[in-house]
This record gives C-alpha cells, structure tokens and sequence, in this order.
C-alpha cells in the first residue's frame, strides 16, 4: 500500500517590517523625553520651594548697640562771640544675617545730621557675613565742626548744655541664594541722640531699624 507524500512546506521566520522598528523606537524616544521633563520639572520644583521657604532671602538686622562720646571739646567767647567744637562719637554696630546663605556687602558709610543737614560721617568698609552669622563694626564717627557751626541752632544748644543729633547707616549687599539668584537687600538704621556737653556723653538714645529686600 503506497502512502501519497505531501510536499512539506518549508517553515517561515515572520520579520517585523521597518515602519514597526521606527514605531518601536519612536515610543522608546518618546517615554525617555517624557522621563527626562518630568525629573526637570521635579528638580525646578524642589529648587523652587527651598528658594522661598528654607532659603528664602530674609532681611538683615543692623542695630546700634551703642553711641558714646569718644572726645568732646567746646568754648564760647561772648565778646566777641565765637564758639569752638570739636566732637567725636563711637557707634558700635551689628549687622545680623539671618539668612542661610552668606551676605556680602558694599562700601557704606554712616552719616551724622544735625537739624537735617550733613554733619559728619565714618566710612563702613565692605566685607561678608556667612549664613546665621553676625559682623560687629566699631566706628569713629568725627563731626565736621565748620558745617555744624552754620547752623544758628547749635549756639542756643551748647549755651543749654543739651546737643540733639542723628545718626543714619545704610548697608546695601547681596544674598546669592542657591548659586542661582541674586537678591539685593537693604538693610537702614538711624538713631536720635541727646548730647549733654557738660557731662559729655549721650543722655538719650532712640534708635529704629527699617530693612527691606
């Protein structure tokens, strides 16, 4: 009995055509972008919020610890009449960074006034203070005699024996905030002071902040 032989099909490797490769690789592209974006958007995010919470740039604090009289000298000749002054002060300052990041600050000055007008004046050298760190500045403050002397005020005060002036620092610096931003910051003080010429030294202080970014 003969058995009638089939022809055998040879088997068949079924190979994906090129436009499915291209796809493949388009979808791959793709998710990698859309990886790569969303770790950007998650890195610019948390940069974002330690920027305005723990490292948001907050104000420095000048405060004037004090305001002696470091040399006082006075005369009065009534014929004629003629009035001599020579006066210095010692202001002791600090200026407190609360920020975490360090502050640097530009060449600054502090200016005595007298009834409005400029009396004297102390340069306030620049430097830095680092994060949640603080600077104190010993300063020899020297009022120009002949401008005070101008002023018709100053005769009536040194007579009463009471000498009213005003002190007012500005600092002006910067605070680098994640090696990204610069954010400028202002930091003023000014105090009222009350001068007794007989026991030379200041009788009265009244001193205010007003810092500002």
């Amino acid at each position: 009995m003969e058995v009638e032989k089939k022809d055998e099909i040879p088997l068949t490797t079924v190979v994906p055509n090129a436009d499915y490769h291209r796809k493949r690789r388009r979808r791959r592209w793709i998710i990698c972008l859309s990886l790569i974006a969303i770790i950007i958007l998650l890195v610019a995010l948390i940069i974002i919020i330690l920027a305005f919470t723990v490292f948001k740039a907050k104000k420095p604090i000048t405060t004037v610890n004090s305001v002696s009289v470091k040399d006082l000298d006075t005369s009065v000749t009534l014929i004629p009449l003629r009035v001599s002054l020579n006066v210095s002060l010692g202001l002791d300052i600090t200026i407190k960074n609360p920020n975490k990041v360090r502050v640097k600050f530009r060449n600054s000055s502090a200016i005595l006034y007298y009834k409005g007008d400029v009396v004297g004046d102390v340069p306030i050298p620049s430097g830095e203070i680092g994060s949640d760190g603080s600077k104190q500045l010993n300063l020899t403050l020297t009022v120009f005699a002949d401008r005070l002397l101008t002023n018709t005020n100053v005769y009536g005060e040194i007579l009463g024996g009471n000498l009213t002036v005003s002190t007012y620092t500005r600092i002006t610096g910067k605070a680098r905030v994640l090696n990204l931003f610069n954010i400028r910051i202002v930091s003023i003080s000014s105090c009222d002071l009350d001068i007794s010429i007989s026991d030379r030294r200041v009788s009265n202080q009244t001193c205010r902040n007003s810092n500002k970014i």
